[in-house]
Parts: structure tokens; C-alpha cells; sequence
């Protein structure tokens, strides 16, 4: 069944929503593949089935899906290298773990998890670094058979070398080379049969036929113990890119949920737009040639490849990410952003049958960093909120002038029609009105301002009364006054 494409895959494990980290190993992967010219697999790799959350691969798909990953097979879809859920390869993993038993590659480890717990602390008590004291590695076959007979459990552990160098290969990084003697005799089958990540990531990597492996370098520790099964096996390894840990801004720690959303779902239900994450998510790494910074995925799809990604660990930067998403928001048309905002503002508990919400959209377009921030941007516009009368007054201006002021203006903005109440009218006519009497502008358009909205910073007063209304407009002047 040999491809004659490159192959990559995402593989990511059923532990509910997706980490952003995920989010960007699946983009990676993703534009690699149509770089290269690729199939790209989706594959499900639950082996740790305590963490499982159910449906989680269902909604999985639905979001990168959501986000414009699409894959050539999985689970969903099917594919020649089936099955893509790693719970039903069970036989494959047992075939190979039992040929590296046979070539001694292996072996079975009777350890009881009490003694692991005991050894582990002696060691750290020795200031030793935690790791399997190889116990069981040399038990003679009658031995093993003999602890079999007698009911024992056991794990299958591989097998390293005792001393001498392991060079790997990472397509960011060059030649990496680890001392033999550091590397623990890791496990590969537990006792209950199922196999670890390590393992049957390899052997499903080699069944799967994948040519590139994207994943995060907090598996740097673990590669030379995956080429040693490639060794093991007689297997060529894929060529592998591991992608820079990604940081919190603050602190500089590894992203964490402890300090913060890190999941996708979390950022949509903010208000978050996919376009948004996805140019966020591929700068985390990924270094363009061109000064540009706004990628749609088209775009990326054609642009990226290997040669612009860094091994330096990338900053998770929420100031960026609204910065994009501030972006993304402005260039919707006022349609398209009410059709987003809606939601939002109808569990704010809005009237969303309010035939004004297009223009207090409009209004609050330009300040709006996530779709959530559409509530409070609007709340001045579906109900004046309580103000202090000292807010009308413009610097020196008394409260007595402001109102007179108002009381004077009050005219003047009368004489503009219901069919001629908008932006652009009412500030050629007010404008033109203070200019004529010889007034100051913002002696006049403080008070109005405040007048309509209630607040000390908000948008300009004339956008505020066509947004309003003549109506409501006319009602919170009076309210002033």
C-alpha cells in the first residue's frame, strides 16, 4: 500500500475541547500538507482512556472543521490506512510489541507500582533523577514464564542502550545528540494491554505511511527514544518538525488553563473570529518572508512551508490576538455584523427586534475588540444609564451655561427633518449653526454628547442622535435640560 505523496497527520487525543496548542499543531500541519502536496490524516490517539471525554472526536471535527481544517481521511471520513481511532489497532500494537520480545528489543517488567513508588523516592532522595533500575530487564525466559504461571502482571518495556550516543534529526533544530546512559527503559505496553503514546504513535506513524511528523518540542525528551524503535524495527522515521513551545506573555511560563483560556471554543464563545485565530494561531512560529501580518487561509495555504518556521519559543500575546480580531471585525459589512453580534446581545437580554440595532452596530464597530464587547458598546444606546449633572459641563462651563447652551440647541436641531436625520446632516447644520452665532463648538457638543449617551467617552454626538433616532434623541435632550 505504498503512497507515493508525502502523508501528515494530526493526532490529537479525546480529552474534550481543543488547546489552542492543538489548534496551531493542526494549522501547521495542515499548510504543510498542501505545501508539500500531502494527504493529511486525522487519527485519534485515545490509549489514555481515563482522560477521554465522550463525543469529544465528534466535536473535534466540528471545530477544525469550523476553522477550515479540512483532512483527507479519519475517522470520519475513512481512508486506506484505517481504523483512525487508535482503541481499534490493538492487534497491530500487540503484533509489533510481541516481535520486539522475540528480537529482544524488549522485554516484560514485573514490577508492582508499590516498588516503582519506593525506588522513585530512594532516588530522589539520593538526588538522583527518577528512572526504572532495569530489575527485570535480563529475567530469563523460565523466569518470565515462570511469573506468567504464577498470575503476575506485567508491563513491556523497551529495551535501550546501556551506553554510547543517540543523534536525531529535527528539521528546525539539525542534528540533536542524547547520552545513551540518560534514557530510561519507558513502557510500552501497560499491564493491561493497552499500548503507551510512545509506542503506538511510532507504529501507527509506519503503518500509516507518515512522511513528516509535526508536534510540539515538549517531545524533544521522547525523540530518541521513538528513533530507537525506528532502529528497533529496521523502520526508516519519518522526518520530524518540532514546533516551539508556545508562552505565556506574563510569567513566560509554558500556556497553561491555570492562567487563562486555552481553549479554542473559549475564545469563539468570547466573541473570537476564526479568521482572527487562524492569523494569530500561524504567526506562533511561523516567520513570513514579508512584513505582512494579515494572512487569510487562502493565502497561507499557498505561503507557508518549512523553511519559515523557528525553533524559539513563541509568546501567546492576547493584545495580538484582539489586534487581528479588532481587525477582522471591521472589515465585515454592517449586515454580516449584526447577523454575529445578535446572539450576544440577545442573552444580554436586548430587544433584538429593535429595527435601530444596524446602527448601533455601525456605531460601535470601530471600538470592538471581540464580538462580546458589542453589550457593553451598546448598553448607552438601549437605555441612557444615570449620570451626574456636573458631567454636561464642558471645562469652565457652569451647569447654568450648559443648559442654556442645550436650551439654545435644542431649535436648531428641530429644524432637521425626520427624512434628513443623520450623520452627515446634522453636523453640516449644528456646525454651521455655532460657527454663524460665534460660539465655541464644544460648548455646545459636550453637553449634547453627554446629553445622548450618559457617559464621559463615547462616540461624537451626531453619530449618537442619527443612531438614536430624532425620537430618543429629543426625549434624552429633555432629560438633560
Amino acid at each position: 500500500m505504498a503512497s507515493s505523496k508525502p502523508r501528515l497527520r494530526f493526532a490529537p487525543s479525546p480529552t474534550g475541547f481543543l488547546h489552542i496548542g492543538s489548534l496551531r499543531a493542526a494549522l501547521f500541519g495542515y499548510l504543510l500538507s498542501k505545501n508539500l502536496g500531502a494527504d493529511f490524516a486525522l487519527r485519534i490517539e485515545d490509549t489514555d482512556q481515563k482522560r477521554e471525554v465522550a463525543g469529544a472526536t465528534d466535536s473535534l471535527v466540528t471545530i477544525l472543521k469550523k476553522v477550515g481544517i479540512e483532512f483527507s481521511e479519519g475517522p470520519h471520513i475513512g481512508g486506506a490506512y484505517g481504523p483512525y481511532i487508535q482503541s481499534q489497532r490493538q492487534d497491530i500494537y500487540h503484533g509489533y510489541s510481541d516481535q520486539l520480545l522475540q528480537s529482544g528489543q524488549a522485554y516484560r517488567c514485573f514490577c508492582t507500582e508499590d516498588r516503582l513508588t519506593a525506588m522513585r523516592e530512594e532516588q530522589e532522595a539520593r538526588h538522583e533523577a527518577p528512572r526504572y533500575d532495569k530489575r527485570c530487564r535480563d529475567l530469563s525466559q523460565e523466569e518470565v514464564n515462570e511469573k506468567i504461571k504464577a498470575g503476575g502482571k506485567c508491563v513491556i518495556r523497551q529495551k535501550m542502550p546501556l551506553d554510547g550516543l543517540v543523534k536525531v534529526y529535527d528539521e528546525l533544530r539539525g542534528e540533536i545528540v542524547f547520552n545513551a546512559h540518560d534514557l530510561d527503559d519507558q513502557v510500552l505496553i501497560k499491564s493491561n494491554g493497552i499500548p503507551t503514546y510512545q509506542f503506538a504513535n511510532v507504529v501507527d506513524d509506519h503503518v500509516m505511511e507518515i512522511t513528516h511528523v509535526t508536534r510540539g518540542d515538549e517531545w524533544l525528551g521522547s525523540f530518541p527514544k521513538n528513533i530507537l524503535l525506528y532502529q528497533d524495527f529496521g523502520w526508516t522515521p519519518p522526518k520530524f518538525i518540532h514546533m516551539p513551545l508556545i508562552l505565556n506573555k506574563v510569567g513566560g511560563g509554558k500556556l497553561s488553563k491555570r492562567k487563562g483560556d486555552v481553549f479554542v471554543e473559549d475564545y469563539l464563545n468570547k466573541g473570537y473570529l476564526v479568521e482572527a485565530l487562524i492569523n494569530f494561531c500561524v504567526l506562533l512560529g511561523w516567520h513570513p518572508k514579508s512584513d505582512k501580518e494579515v494572512w487569510s487561509m487562502s493565502e497561507l495555504e499557498n505561503e507557508f512551508s518549512i523553511d519559515g518556521m523557528g525553533a524559539s519559543p513563541a509568546i501567546f500575546d492576547t493584545e495580538k490576538l484582539d489586534y487581528y480580531n479588532s481587525y477582522y471585525l471591521r472589515q465585515k459589512s454592517v449586515a454580516e455584523l449584526t447577523a454575529l453580534c445578535l446572539p450576544y446581545l440577545e442573552t444580554a437580554g436586548c430587544d433584538i427586534n429593535d429595527p435601530r440595532i444596524p446602527s448601533f452596530i455601525a456605531l460601535a464597530q470601530d471600538r470592538l475588540k471581540t464580538l462580546g464587547d458589542i453589550v457593553e458598546a451598546t448598553a448607552f444606546l438601549f437605555a441612557l444609564p444615570e449620570y451626574d449633572q456636573e458631567l454636561l459641563c464642558w471645562k469652565t462651563l457652569t451647569k447654568e451655561a450648559a443648559q442654556e447652551n442645550l436650551a439654545r440647541l435644542k431649535p436648531e436641531l428641530e429644524k432637521v427633518g425626520a427624512s434628513d436625520w443623520n450623520k452627515d446632516t446634522l453636523t453640516e447644520k449644528i456646525l454651521g449653526w455655532i460657527k454663524d452665532s460665534g460660539g465655541k463648538n464644544g460648548d455646545y457638543l459636550w453637553p449634547m454628547r453627554v446629553a445622548l449617551t450618559g457617559l464621559k467617552n463615547s462616540p461624537g454626538p451626531f453619530e449618537v442622535a442619527a443612531a438614536l433616532g430624532r425620537e430618543e434623541a429629543f426625549r434624552r435632550l429633555e432629560i438633560a435640560l
